[in-house]
């Protein structure tokens, strides 16, 4: 099967080769890259296939999510809108590529001219797509900079909803590893698929973006679809019972999908995502009692049941009150201060991972939860949460909110000639 792969891997690639020689080998990367290739995978996720990358919203918001996460945020360093814009192009034909199972680019990893360095960087020869899904993010900074600067022409089609979020009590917020103009979000069920992803968008950014920040994950901590188990976070619990599934499809369009008024028309169909690294003081919370972890959280350990029910799905009774008369779901448990109820009926659809970045120093690992999730509005639904819990949730004793970003995803890319946001750019 490896051999079969590399061999359709080296046939497009000559065959793409032989389409471009006319070009020469020091053909600029948008020469190469567009219209070469038009991938039309019909697989659904899988463990090893490819996920449609054109449709109406982008992949790897409500797809399944697979078990790994690569995400970076770049700041553009180009002062060139239509570079900017050019490299958008480029990105969107690669992505195209590389979640079909294919090279970044038509020559390939192995099949160019010995004196030019390869259009793709060749981690992933001999893998499959592995559900790799690429979705793409445009922060605050990309309308008008730190400076207040409108470097590309875009102030004024900044939606309202991606007003800057505010600080929260508690936040230890690290600016170098927060923020970002763009981000690109890679999940597959391969790591090295995911990190080949990533690696090959930076590398056809060179001189116009630059890397701010990245995040490695593995283990993801929600679930976007019934047919996927609830995960556990590092803490040991279940996590995201109560997420948005992409089979909701009304509770989708009135908490995820932005709809035709809601801002710009160039946003219509897309959704905001908010990320969040949380750091988790997990030597602590290991010293920490059974029963008080689950007060903490209001929900049990082991089936994942809201305290005072039997099973995971069962509703939370805010009213039921245990043997000493107080309420079961304690007034600072977690679940309590998150729940729709609480929150003006918000929700939110979660694709968060855990992550383990080694250790601090001083005996302790680096570890936690890169929260991340969709929605319609962040304003409404992100930031009514997130105050809530900030401000009484019990189990701030153990977290600690080291990184926070906040981008506009556009809808999907419909056709060929369609690139990650074309109607911004209009």
């Amino acid at each position: 099967m490896t051999e079969n792969r590399i061999s359709r891997r080296r046939a497009i690639g000559l065959a793409g080769a032989a389409g471009v020689a006319g070009v020469g080998v020091a053909a600029g990367t948008g020469a190469l890259l567009h219209g070469a290739f038009d991938p039309s995978p019909t697989s659904a996720n899988s463990a090893s296939g490819a996920v449609p990358f054109r449709g109406e919203h982008q992949a790897g918001i409500t797809t399944e999510v697979p078990d790994r996460l690569h995400f970076v945020a770049f700041d553009v360093i180009t002062k060139d809108r239509a570079r900017l814009v050019e490299l958008l192009r480029d990105w969107t034909v690669a992505a195209a590529r590389m979640t079909a199972g294919q090279d970044a680019g038509v020559v390939g990893a192995v099949n160019g001219a010995p004196e030019a360095p390869p259009d793709d960087t060749g981690e992933a020869l001999g893998l499959p797509p592995s559900g790799l899904t690429l979705t793409v993010g445009f922060g605050p900074t990309l309308f008008r900079d730190a400076d207040g600067r409108d470097r590309f022409g875009l102030a004024d089609r900044r939606p309202a909803a991606l007003a800057e979020l505010p600080r929260f009590p508690g936040d230890a917020l690290q600016p170098e590893i927060s923020g970002g103009d763009l981000c690109v979000q890679a999940c597959a069920n391969d790591p090295q698929v995911a990190v080949h992803a990533i690696r090959n968008l930076a590398r056809l950014g060179m001189g116009a973006v630059s890397v701010r920040w990245s995040q490695l994950g593995f283990g993801r901590t929600s679930s976007t679809s019934r047919e996927q188990a609830t995960p556990r976070n590092l803490f040991g619990f279940k996590d995201g019972t109560a997420n948005l599934k992409a089979e909701d499809t009304e509770l989708l369009r009135d908490h995820l999908w932005v709809q035709p008024g809601d801002g710009p028309d160039w946003m219509a169909g897309g959704s905001y995502l908010v990320t969040r690294k949380i750091r988790m003081i997990i030597e602590t919370w290991d010293r920490t009692s059974l029963g008080e972890q689950e007060e903490l959280v209001g929900r049990t350990k082991g089936s994942g049941a809201p305290i005072g029910q039997r099973d995971e799905f069962d509703e939370i009774d805010f009213k039921a009150t245990g043997p000493d008369g107080k309420p079961a779901i304690a007034e600072t448990a977690h679940v309590r201060l998150a729940h729709p109820d609480l929150n003006n009926g918000a929700r939110l659809l979660r694709r968060g991972y855990n992550y383990v970045d080694g250790s601090d120093g001083l005996g302790r690992l680096d570890a936690g939860l890169f929260f991340m999730a969709y929605q319609r509005d962040p304003r409404k639904q992100f930031v009514s949460i997130q105050t809530q819990l900030a401000r009484h949730d019990a189990l701030n004793e153990y977290l600690r909110h080291v990184s926070s970003g906040l981008f506009a995803c556009p809808p999907g890319v419909r056709d060929q000639g369609d690139f990650w946001g074309r109607a911004l750019f209009d």
